[in-house]
């Protein structure tokens, strides 16, 4: 399947939480989109179907594809440790996810759209792909020519504090990878050991 494009609030609604930026709307109408969603009787979903549903959470969350995300959990897989924390860890590690941590981006997707565009450097060097696994110590940043466009520095807003596994440098407008954060400190609610039993089966 393709990225998803379309309506964010349609998706907030299957989940029921506002998974993909704003909730203001989810909070007018949190019934399951389509024509009859508010008169859909909610049947108790079965186990597969509770693991699945946890896992697209995941991928429309972090904005990755199904090859990206399988890929990613072997990875996860074969690291020592849970793999449930070593794949939310390598998920936060993905540079578009990063610049939008940093606050660089105001979302995930105005990240990737960053950094498709070599707009962002890495250690200095341009790099324009998203998925693109970040090291501790590594820096962030906005290339040069990109320093002087107006309209992309007046986006920045800075690091939220409670990130501590990043640093932001307000006078440089660089941002440091300083090492894979621990699960608890991720604020996304995502049941990650359901993934693993889905994967496991």
């Amino acid at each position: 399947m393709a990225r998803y494009t379309g309506p964010k609030t349609k998706i907030s609604r299957i989940f029921g939480e506002p998974i993909l930026g704003n909730g203001k709307y989810l909070s007018k109408n949190s019934n399951p989109p389509g024509q009859h969603g508010a008169m859909r009787k909610r049947k108790q979903l079965g186990e597969y179907a509770t693991q699945l549903k946890e896992k697209q959470k995941a991928k429309y969350t972090y904005g990755v594809l199904e090859r990206q995300f399988r890929n990613t959990f072997e990875d996860a897989n074969r690291l020592k440790g849970v793999t449930g924390e070593n794949l939310i860890k390598l998920l936060e590690a993905r540079l578009d996810n990063t610049v939008f941590r940093l606050g660089i981006a105001a979302s995930r997707p105005a990240a990737r759209q960053l950094v498709s565009h070599k707009h962002v450097t890495v250690n200095g060097t341009i790099v324009n792909i998203p998925s693109y696994r970040l090291k501790p110590g590594d820096i962030i940043g906005l290339k040069e020519k990109s320093e002087t466009n107006t309209s992309l520095t007046s986006q920045i807003r800075g690091k939220n504090p409670k990130f501590s596994w990043l640093d932001w440098n307000e006078t440089e407008k660089k941002g440091t990878f300083i090492t894979f954060p621990e699960r608890e400190n991720v604020p996304e609610n995502i049941k990650e050991q359901l993934i693993v039993e889905l994967y496991s089966k």
